[in-house]
């Protein structure tokens, strides 16, 4: 991780409070992994805590952050422009490690979708036969058009508007999509029925789980999740989402707890 700063190239609203922001910013880009996030502090010094926001895509010392307007931070992120400054902390994380084999299932639920659009394209240079499942609240769809350029899409809606009325999981099994390797970022209740669902199918899950976060470093113990295992920094059935995380295996988490 590195403290820096990042130059504004383009602020866009892609749906409903939904913002799209491509940033310069070399040294981040070039480390970035899929699954990591950086942290973007406020110009107001009175908001002393960062943001953490997913990282969209890294290319070509390019960051793209798609973030919901959801406080101070993000509202003050969203009215951003073009050549302005920011100062970031980042990559965060531990991401998607390196994947291989024949194909993979990438899914995202509402805003847990922007972080999946960088593996599904690596996973697709990489060789891999990509199927993307994406679950949106109505037909207002986003990011689904970039999707496309690395995946076969399958989406579902709340409402029925679009593609398969309900969860990702229905969705999965009205399409009759399975890979033994699924990956996924979402809302908790999301992540656990996806995880239930691959396991109990002899799949594995790596998730990727969301978070308010406080330091976005481990120092503060705000983001943790429960876990089967004692954590050695913790010495208690936790992990830090910041540090240890985002992602995870399923079978590490304790979703009951």
């Amino acid at each position: 991780m590195e403290y820096t700063k990042g130059i504004i190239v383009s602020v866009n609203e892609i749906g409903t409070g939904i913002f799209d922001m491509l940033v310069k910013c070399q040294g981040i880009a070039d480390a970035a992994k899929p699954g990591q996030f950086v942290c973007i502090y406020s110009d107001d010094g009175a908001h002393l805590l960062p943001r953490p926001i997913s990282i969209c895509e890294a290319m070509n010392g390019y960051l793209r952050l798609v973030f919901r307007v959801a406080g101070f931070g993000t509202k003050e992120l969203s009215g951003k422009t073009s050549g302005e400054e920011i100062k970031l902390l980042g990559p965060c994380g531990n991401g998607y490690p390196e994947l291989a084999g024949d194909q993979i299932t990438v899914v995202g639920g509402g805003i847990g979708i922007p972080p999946m659009l960088y593996l599904a394209r690596k996973c697709s240079e990489n060789g891999m036969k990509v199927t993307a499942v994406l679950g949106y609240r109505d037909s207002k769809t986003f990011l689904k058009e970039a999707f496309e350029a690395y995946a076969d899409v399958i989406i579902a809606t709340d409402d029925g508007s679009l593609g398969v009325k309900g969860t990702v999981v229905d969705a999965m099994k009205e399409c009759n999509t399975f890979d033994k390797l699924v990956c996924a970022c979402g809302p908790m209740p999301m992540l656990k029925g996806l995880s239930t669902y691959v396991e109990g199918k002899g799949g594995c899950a790596l998730i990727s789980l969301e978070e308010r976060m406080a330091c976005g470093i481990g120092a503060c113990l705000g983001c943790i999740v429960k876990t089967k295992e004692v954590d050695e920094h913790s010495h208690v059935h936790n992990k830090r989402i910041c540090t240890e995380g985002p992602v995870f295996d399923s079978k590490e988490l304790d979703f009951n707890r």
